[in-house]
């Protein structure tokens, strides 16, 4: 059985699109949905009139790593996919994620794809489906073996952003088989929207670099709220 746990910070907008969809790919794979909220959440979704495979859990700390890592304490599956909010996976990519289990593999990413059309962001996605420096980001959607990921000692909580980059590292270490699977997410590009898009390429590598160089997670986090301008809901 696979979980699917999906962080939000206030994103009912986004949610009342994804769960319907993600439910029709339900039929292929049996699975539950559980959407781990964040402690200052406040836009009642948890009112939303859902399938009875739909859970909503509230994290009593906050940062979006205890937010999955609650979820994941709570989940019925075996196998764990953490997904954005604002991403929109391929209808078939329940059963690519078997797949890719059936040949052997303990984990895996998605590449992606803007949901806006722009030469330099399809430029910019066209990474996504081969190794590289940014891989392992949430964008990309991990799926993983539950007992793997507990036996990796889950999310770090104290890396309050880039908790997905953290993560990663940790499975690299470890050895932990993982696949990326060339059948695009589409994901928002509501970050460019607000940003110029050298700005944001810019910031990201900066971020990613000074992680790798063991940089403190909450100056990071101020550092990335400095850098961008983030006008929607965010709790990362």
């Amino acid at each position: 059985m696979i979980t699917i746990i999906i962080p939000a910070h206030n994103e009912h907008d986004n949610l009342k699109i994804l769960l319907p969809a993600l439910n029709c790919s339900s039929l292929t794979c049996p699975m539950e949905i559980i959407v781990a909220l964040s402690n200052e959440n406040s836009d009642n979704c948890e009112e939303m009139d859902v399938d009875g495979n739909v859970r909503f859990i509230k994290s009593s700390k906050k940062g979006r790593a205890v937010q999955m890592n609650t979820a994941a304490a709570n989940a019925k599956g075996n196998i764990l996919v953490f997904l954005h909010a604002d991403v929109r996976p391929p209808k078939s990519f329940l059963l690519d994620i078997r797949a890719a289990l059936k040949e052997g593999y303990d984990a895996g990413f998605f590449s992606y794809r803007f949901d806006k059309k722009s030469l330099l962001l399809k430029m910019n996605a066209s990474f996504t489906g081969q190794n590289g420096i940014f891989t392992g980001g949430g964008d990309q959607c991990l799926f993983i073996r539950k007992q793997i990921f507990f036996s990796l000692g889950k999310f770090d909580e104290k890396q309050v952003v880039m908790e997905d980059f953290e993560f990663f590292e940790r499975m690299k270490i470890n050895n932990v088989r993982y696949k990326i699977i060339r059948n695009d997410l589409i994901v928002s590009a509501r970050k460019y929207n607000n940003n110029s898009y050298l700005r944001v390429n810019l910031s990201n590598l900066l971020l990613v670099v000074l992680f790798k160089f063991g940089y403190p997670a909450e100056k990071l986090k101020s550092l990335h709220g400095r850098l961008l301008r983030m006008p929607y809901h965010s709790n990362s």
